[in-house]
């Protein structure tokens, strides 16, 4: 009898649920910076697509030797590829002032322009930099308004602030994308 309660308790944890304690960070609305004149009056943020590190719940830092990590018992509040196109979109509202919406576009008509980035790094590096790099495009009913670019973005972070700085950066790393892409990409 004795063996039997682990195991019943094993089982009562798992129609339950009992784990370790987790936390969730989302990341903090931050203002656009200042306006910027953009070529379209409507335009569609695709969906992000991120690495699989970065796109998982699990807040990821780099540890030593480039090995990719796990905070223990930190996640992200919200889908990463989610959370990033609403961010992007938020910042590109602020900055233009335009129709600006993530997928599905909401709206009766079509948009006149449709942005979609690709990251291939979006990771809290061990040396307490924030970095992101990848491409973006816009595409448009006007083949002449096309554009693309890369990106290659680092911010600095406080190693000793845990999750929540990691949170803090990638806002500022997005803000700050957001920027480039409204002033490179969106002219």
């Amino acid at each position: 009898m004795t063996f039997l309660k682990p195991a019943l308790f094993a089982a009562s944890c798992l129609l339950v649920g009992c784990s370790a304690p987790v936390d969730l960070y989302s990341v903090k609305p931050l203002d656009a910076p200042e306006p910027v004149s953009i070529a379209f009056s409507s335009l569609e943020v695709r969906d992000v697509s991120l690495p699989a590190y970065a796109a998982a719940d699990e807040i990821t830092v780099e540890g030593v030797g480039g090995v990719l990590l796990a905070e223990s018992g930190a996640r992200w509040a919200d889908t990463p590829e989610r959370a990033v196109a609403l961010e992007l979109t938020r910042h590109l509202v602020q900055m233009s002032g335009e129709r600006v919406a993530s997928e599905p576009w909401p709206f009766e008509d079509y948009p006149e322009a449709a942005l979609e980035v690709r990251f291939e790094s979006l990771v809290a590096r061990a040396n307490g930099t924030f970095h992101a790099s990848g491409q973006y495009f816009v595409s448009s009913d006007n083949e002449e308004n096309d554009d693309f670019g890369l990106f290659n973005l680092t911010v600095p972070y406080d190693l000793e602030g845990g999750p929540a700085a990691i949170a803090a950066a990638r806002g500022q790393l997005v803000l700050d994308l957001a920027v480039l892409i409204a002033r490179e990409g969106l002219r």
